[in-house]
């Protein structure tokens, strides 16, 4: 039986458009973006090029895009930038609780080193409230760094109302669109941002290119030392090869992305619904409405999720806890929603993609169901 392939939020395929972007800069112009010969100048184009691609899916200027080597470079230069570069005028930051490694432990790294951090909560849905947001912001407050979507459970943030209210207190808002972009339309002025974060690799672009937004007029301080790369602001020789592709993979999205949008919806709907049918006990997390249209967060209560995992044959998903001898490890997601233990410990995250078939969804249906069978048949009580 083939595998079928339902962790698109943990990684995605590289498109073969994008492959094929990506290939004259393997075999062929291999130059220093940097040098003022021909060989330079081919590849300083495809940089330039990549650069302007991405700027047009934002809807930003490109001098605005700086290119990184991921989701989690552009948050934490976003992060320690501002909190360098504003440390005179405060030492406040604000994110919520159930934001991306990549920008709670960054916050972390930041509380060993002065500064203070408000975590906001979330409710049920994992969706922050605005108004806590404004009550917690304070006359020390430099940064509001809230994801734009949640990579467990999907559920998209009122991005736009944030950036509002940290504008209107005289405060900088950063999303990470890691999730988002290649999903749902992403556009910085709609946002309302002054930083965004992008990571190649979750829309179907190479692992080891992002890209970081930066609004005109923002200071950062710097990440990276070294020569004058990106405009000054991120030394590095540039990664040509994989800008290449980021450029296309974000063509790609401005050209399709309602096609895409429409398959991935499709495709999850499908899935949630004929699970429904042979596990009515199942619990599906997240916002019903305000969510991504690929991402599925199942719970099924009373089960292990490392034994449900352990259990499927073919099919490729994500645990939302991992259960050991003496204990259960339930995300930091599931744990800010307050879900119960019980549905916690079986959660399981599947995410569908622009390549996903509606014969994949109706195999998958029947591996999952099964898996879950025989998890309950084993354990009938749980843990």
């Amino acid at each position: 039986m083939e595998p079928i392939y339902l962790d698109y939020n943990a990684t995605t395929p590289i498109d073969p458009a994008v492959a094929a972007a990506m290939i004259p800069y393997i075999y062929e112009h291999f130059g220093n973006p940097s040098s003022s010969h021909a060989f330079g100048q081919r590849a300083k184009t495809a940089v330039d090029k990549a650069r302007c691609q991405v700027a047009d899916l934002l809807g930003c200027l490109p001098d605005e895009v700086i290119l990184t080597s991921g989701g989690t470079e552009s948050n934490n230069h976003a992060i320690k930038g501002v909190s360098g570069a504003y440390r005179e005028k405060g030492n406040h930051i604000i994110t919520s609780s159930v934001e991306h490694p990549a920008v709670l432990d960054v916050c972390a790294f930041l509380e060993g080193h002065g500064f203070d951090v408000t975590y906001l909560p979330v409710d049920s849905y994992g969706m922050v409230n605005p108004r806590q947001l404004e009550w917690a912001i304070t006359p020390q407050t430099i940064l509001v760094s809230v994801m734009h979507a949640n990579n467990e459970i999907g559920t998209i943030q009122p991005i736009s109302e944030i950036s509002e209210i940290a504008h209107r207190n005289g405060v900088l808002a950063h999303a990470d669109c890691a999730q988002s972009v290649g999903k749902i339309p992403v556009s910085v002025d709609e946002l309302g941002v002054d930083l965004l974060s992008i990571a190649g690799h979750k829309l179907y672009a190479p692992k080891g290119i992002g890209a970081l937004y930066i609004r005109s007029g923002v200071r950062l301080e710097k990440l990276m030392h070294g020569a004058g790369h990106e405009m000054g602001w991120r030394a590095g020789t540039e990664n040509v090869i994989e800008a290449a592709g980021l450029g296309m993979a974000c063509q790609l999205i401005a050209e399709n992305l309602a096609g895409y949008c429409e398959r991935m919806t499709e495709t999850r709907d499908m899935l949630e619904a004929q699970l429904g049918e042979r596990l009515p006990d199942m619990k599906i997390n997240g916002h019903p409405e305000h969510r991504l249209p690929n991402t599925s967060s199942i719970s099924f209560p009373s089960l292990e999720a490392d034994t449900i995992l352990s259990n499927l044959e073919y099919v490729a998903a994500s645990a939302g806890a991992a259960c050991h001898s003496d204990q259960v490890e339930i995300s930091s997601v599931l744990q800010a929603m307050r879900l119960p233990l019980d549905e916690a410990m079986g959660t399981l995250r599947f995410s569908t993609g622009r390549y996903t078939t509606r014969d994949e969804i109706t195999r998958a249906v029947e591996d999952v169901a099964q898996a879950v069978e025989a998890a309950r048949s084993r354990s009938p009580q749980g843990v």
